[in-house]
């Protein structure tokens, strides 16, 4: 069979050796003769599974034990209102990079008020604002690493004296990064860590427990903290996923990781650039590793550039429905050979 050369978004490419290991364990889970999907998560095999995802997640983060640990369920839209729940008790700071930003921003202002610092709107966000100064009266400072559906990422990230939430759901374990300069961070799993239906939560032990708002049980990060990412029942699947691609993670070392994505970005950038039927979408200095958006200078040649991709075996290259274009999403997994595949059907497309 033909190899596949997997460009979604999400859900995105994982490791075959994840993909093999959930199989072995769909089928005979930890030699309980059962399916991982039909033991209880309350078992002991099931919790030491949550146990690892978890540790292994502060190992690559280099986080120690200030800092808690959860999965949860609902996606990182459903973080929109809940860091908002949780943390709002008069004002916010947000940056407005893109899609995802701005859902983050309007959750975020049913519950306090909301200023946003930085809108790359003026320009179908192209480029990440820059160069806003954080006051120290607000709440605490979001921000979303990285946009997929614009194709930009944050180079670096702006020191605050108050806490920093981050949004890292398409980035998250992509590249080296000093973890403890952030309060929160959040990510939805179905990009870089594994399989949808679980989501990442990490909290700086001492945020919590400061606004005087009533906080529904469910939407109260304490509560799933207390319970050990138990309090209700856990999308066990995809927790084993993330816990397979974490152990490939700290495997392979964040530094090599980042190495690759660096390598397979520069490749699809330069022939971007050096092609002149296609062209970048996005500013030079905030161009993303992860999700690499470009067009045809004649769009009316789409679909057949489109007919070539999927000729190649290149699978998910289409751009998001609101953007157009075309969209290389390259997580972690995807090999280098797909990139230059992807880069052989642009020059022959020439």
């Amino acid at each position: 069979m033909s190899k596949v050369h997997n460009f979604s978004a999400g859900p995105a490419i994982l490791p075959k050796e994840v993909i093999d290991n959930c199989i072995s364990a769909l089928q005979n889970f930890e030699n309980t003769n059962l399916s991982l999907i039909e033991v209880s998560h309350r078992s002991k095999e099931f919790v030491a599974v949550m146990d690892e995802a978890c540790s292994l997640v502060k190992k690559i983060m280099n986080l120690g034990d200030d800092y808690d640990v959860i999965y949860m369920q609902g996606g990182a839209s459903t973080q929109f209102l809940m860091t908002a729940f949780n943390l709002l008790e008069n004002k916010a700071a947000y940056t407005n990079t893109g899609t995802w930003a701005k859902k983050a921003i309007k959750e975020a202002k049913h519950t306090g008020t909301v200023d946003i610092l930085g809108s790359s709107e003026d320009k179908n966000f192209s480029y990440i604002p820059k160069n806003f100064e954080i006051s120290s009266d607000y709440d605490y400072f979001h921000c979303t690493s990285n946009n997929t559906i614009s194709g930009t990422q944050m180079q670096s990230f702006p020191e605050c004296n108050v806490p920093l939430v981050c949004d890292m759901s398409s980035d998250i374990f992509s590249r080296e990064l000093d973890f403890s300069q952030f309060d929160l961070i959040y990510a939805g799993a179905q990009k870089n860590m594994g399989p949808a239906g679980t989501t990442l939560v990490v909290i700086k032990k001492g945020l919590l427990g400061k606004v005087t708002r009533y906080i529904p049980t469910m939407l109260d990060y304490r509560t799933h903290i207390d319970k050990e990412s138990m309090f209700n029942t856990p999308s066990v699947f995809a927790v084993y996923g993330c816990m397979q691609t974490l152990r490939w993670i700290d495997k392979m070392g964040l530094a090599t990781i980042e190495k690759l994505n660096t390598e397979k970005a520069e490749l699809l950038y330069n022939e971007i650039d050096g092609n002149e039927l296609f062209q970048g979408t996005t500013a030079v200095e905030d161009r993303s590793k992860m999700n690499i958006t470009f067009i045809l200078k004649d769009d009316s040649r789409n679909d057949d550039f489109l007919k070539s991709c999927a000729d190649a075996n290149i699978s998910g290259i289409k751009g998001h429905r609101s953007v157009g274009g075309f969209r290389a999403s390259m997580y972690n997994a995807l090999g280098l050979d797909s990139v230059e595949a992807l880069v052989s059907v642009m020059k022959t497309f020439k």
